[in-house]
């Protein structure tokens, strides 16, 4: 499943809409990233650049010209070159730029010092990511240089430079129904691969052992890449939250905590659960684990338009507090312990984030200093957990690490929420049952 190239075009037309007419948008596509020596990294597009255009290659160049009559919409990207294609794979071209991606005209990268200029001149504002990339500052700034230069005859450089964000984050933001059902797919493929890493679990096993099964369902069922690095921390190591080693054996009466999510067409699932590596929970990891739970499903079952962003992750810091005072984790009155934040040795992080086409995804958190309410169209994730350090000698041994937490990916609805990830198991019995039946 793939975006349309309708949908970018319908992208493109609302960005657009909210253009002064003498302004300019100019956007540059990733490059390739190498590893070591010849060997690069496998290519991703930017995710802002991908969101207007569905053009997958790299070094290339968005425009968006309000009301220019020879086209609102050029790219500017590598040429054919046959031979070199021997070598990097087909390109697109111009030609391919215009009949398969929408441009209303294209360049080739050699003619960008030439071009920008011209196409940059009489637009009183620039839009551009300032400040992420000081290669791309500094062409935009040669660029207005060579405009600056040549003001005695007649051409005009922007007067204001302008951050693109506020306008194509939270475009972004707000999911339309292609972008839900390819996140449902990602969420559904990863989803699947969850349940077969619970499936091959048993003492013994290696944590990449478990990588590897999860990354090898999402590969075929066509979503080669992982939309992070996959987290598979058994013991002690599920206290480590990003914990990407993945290389230590499994032990029996540990738990291990799998955080993992592929991408379809650069948008990202994201999921996380826990579960006893011999199939059983203990009794301390039990308890532990159902007030993550419980945490959790509260949270859920909170979202819907309107709510607050942070209404949702206070209530999960009442819910675990309250849950580590009756157990014993921490002694004393919950109000006040949530004051002095007594709770952060064992749940540091934020209850969730937005996802989309990053895992992290865009989007202000805030407007004018508020937290903003939840509206249809986001997703989020709900990633409430505990972490009991192995050295944490103020408490019960019992405890001591032990690391949990759970995540799932919801969609608000214009009714509630959709959990997208909603097919793996995280009840106990379920949990237990699926490992039971696989052994």
């Amino acid at each position: 499943m793939k975006i349309s190239q309708a949908q970018f075009r319908a992208r493109r037309a609302k960005l657009l809409q909210q253009l002064p007419r003498d302004s300019v948008v100019v956007l540059p596509a990733a490059t390739h990233q190498h590893r070591n020596a010849d060997a690069e990294y496998p290519f991703r597009q930017n995710s802002d650049f991908y969101y207007l255009t569905g053009f997958n290659e790299p070094d290339g160049l968005l425009l968006l010209l309000p009301g220019r009559p020879e086209g609102e919409y050029v790219l500017i990207c590598q040429p054919r070159d046959p031979a070199m294609e021997v070598w990097t794979g087909y390109r697109a071209g111009p030609e391919g730029c215009c009949e398969h991606y929408g441009a209303d005209q294209a360049f080739v990268l050699d003619e960008a010092d030439e071009k920008l200029p011209e196409l940059l001149d009489g637009r009183r504002s620039l839009y551009y990511p300032m400040g992420r990339s000081p290669a791309f500052d500094q062409r935009v700034q040669g660029w207005l240089g060579t405009l600056r230069g040549r003001v005695r005859l007649g051409c005009q450089p922007p007067e204001a430079l302008l951050q693109i964000d506020s306008l194509l984050h939270e475009m972004r933001l707000i999911k339309d129904d292609e972008e839900v059902a390819v996140m449902s797919q990602a969420a559904e493929i990863s989803a699947a691969a969850h349940v077969k890493a619970m499936q091959q679990c048993r003492p013994g096993v290696m944590e990449y052992m478990l990588e590897a099964c999860i990354s090898h369902h999402c590969v075929m069922q066509g979503a080669r890449f992982q939309a992070y690095s996959p987290i598979v921390g058994g013991g002690e190591n599920g206290c480590i939250l990003h914990y990407i080693d993945n290389s230590a054996p499994l032990q029996d009466g540990d738990l291990v905590l799998i955080d993992a999510g592929c991408e379809l067409d650069c948008y990202a699932s994201d999921i996380t659960r826990t579960f006893p590596v011999n199939g059983r929970f203990s009794e301390s990891q039990r308890a532990l684990y159902e007030l993550v739970l419980d945490t959790q499903l509260q949270c859920i079952e909170a979202i819907r338009p309107g709510v607050p962003w942070n209404e949702i992750h206070d209530l999960s810091v009442r819910v675990i507090t309250a849950g580590l005072v009756k157990l014993g984790l921490l002694s004393g009155d919950v109000d006040s312990l949530i004051a002095s934040e007594a709770y952060r040795p064992f749940y540091m992080h934020r209850s969730g984030h937005w996802l989309g086409m990053d895992v992290h995804d865009v989007g202000s958190y805030k407007l004018k200093g508020e937290w903003r309410p939840l509206e249809p169209g986001m997703v989020l994730t709900v990633e409430p957990g505990i972490y009991v350090a192995p050295d944490n000698e103020t408490v019960d041994p019992q405890w001591r690490g032990i690391g949990i937490r759970i995540e799932d990916d919801v969609l608000v609805t214009p009714q509630g929420h959709v959990v997208l990830t909603a097919a793996v198991p995280k009840a106990v019995d379920d949990i237990e049952r699926l490992m039971q039946e696989a052994q």
